[in-house]
């Protein structure tokens, strides 16, 4: 018998019923930003855009147009249409176009057989937690923290034909020898590419550095189980699983290998073009601000630069995306 007063049952708690399989979801609510995060994206946003169209994508566009003209660059009026007339010149009637040709195809195969392949090598080998590792990562990247006028005026008195270290080196030792590194035709290129390879090699460590401190160790060790040594779990492990890596220091490599020009000119003396040191870049500089100005003229040159550049990476880039689609 229930006591007089008791209080009456507690309902049972509501059970959701389940939500049926063919019921539309609910879709969230975009996000609507206010005022001043709109104005903020613009900024942000703009600012790099309009900077890259006029500094980039305009005198790009504007360099094409003016290939196929005759221009001193002083009169506007003076712009002729020329045709192609400038490129057939360039090919066939202008002796520093193909020793330049050949002379960027040897700096790209310098670069990329010496200093990248060194920079990778001093990465890994500063990765493995060596003594004074701080120490040595500094050394080698200093030359990039350094501007180009530092870096010239460094390699100018190691390579002075008077009073220059390495030549003082070489009398110490075979007293006599008077050696002009940067005036033989047939020493100059190859000077400059030491001062070049020293720069690029820090550059390149501090990029393959920079991947392998996201390298999974367990990998290492899993080859070291298997009874693998340090070529062979570089070479079979590490190199493979940093392919993204990979192909940004093979790109910055052909690009600075094309567009080679900063330490020539500074080491070069300036405005034109040595013998013996002649590169693309450094034939559109002296066709355009020389003492002759055929804007026209080297307009095309750097047209041809573009292509050049456009075709190597384009290609490497549509087999390596081919490649990871199979």
């Amino acid at each position: 018998m229930s006591s007089v007063g008791s209080a009456p049952p507690a309902a049972p708690p509501r059970v959701p019923a389940p939500a049926r399989p063919d019921a539309p979801r609910a879709r969230p609510r975009p996000l609507r930003l206010g005022r001043g995060d709109r104005l903020f994206l613009t900024v942000i946003v703009g600012i790099p855009l309009l900077a890259l169209l006029v500094f980039v994508w305009l005198p790009a566009l504007a360099s094409i147009g003016l290939s196929f003209t005759s221009w001193d660059g002083i009169e506007p009026s003076d712009i002729h249409w020329v045709g192609l007339d400038n490129y057939l010149e360039i090919f066939t009637n202008y002796p520093p176009f193909w020793p330049a040709v050949q002379h960027n195809v040897v700096w790209l195969l310098f670069t990329a057989l010496l200093p990248t392949p060194f920079g990778i090598f001093l990465a890994y080998q500063l990765d493995r937690k060596i003594r004074f590792t701080r120490f040595y990562q500094t050394a080698i990247f200093l030359p990039m923290v350094l501007s180009l006028a530092v870096v010239g005026f460094i390699w100018e008195i190691i390579y002075n034909p008077d009073n220059g270290l390495l030549n003082g080196v070489l009398n110490g030792a075979a007293p006599g020898h008077h050696i002009d590194w940067l005036g033989d035709p047939d020493l100059n290129l190859w000077a400059v590419l030491i001062a070049s390879a020293w720069r690029h090699t820090g550059y390149i460590m501090i990029l393959y550095l920079a991947g392998l401190k996201g390298f999974d160790p367990a990998l290492k060790e899993a080859a070291s189980l298997d009874g693998a040594n340090g070529r062979q779990t570089f070479l079979r492990v590490v190199f493979p699983a940093l392919k993204p890596v990979n192909i940004i220091i093979l790109v910055v490599t052909v690009m600075e290998s094309l567009r080679a020009f900063d330490i020539v000119y500074v080491l070069g003396g300036g405005v034109g073009s040595k013998p013996g040191m002649e590169l693309l870049s450094l034939l559109i500089t002296d066709n355009i601000i020389g003492e002759s100005s055929h804007i026209g003229y080297g307009s095309a040159l750097a047209v041809v630069l573009l292509i050049v550049s456009l075709l190597a990476i384009g290609t490497f880039l549509a087999q390596t995306f081919r490649k990871e689609d199979q």
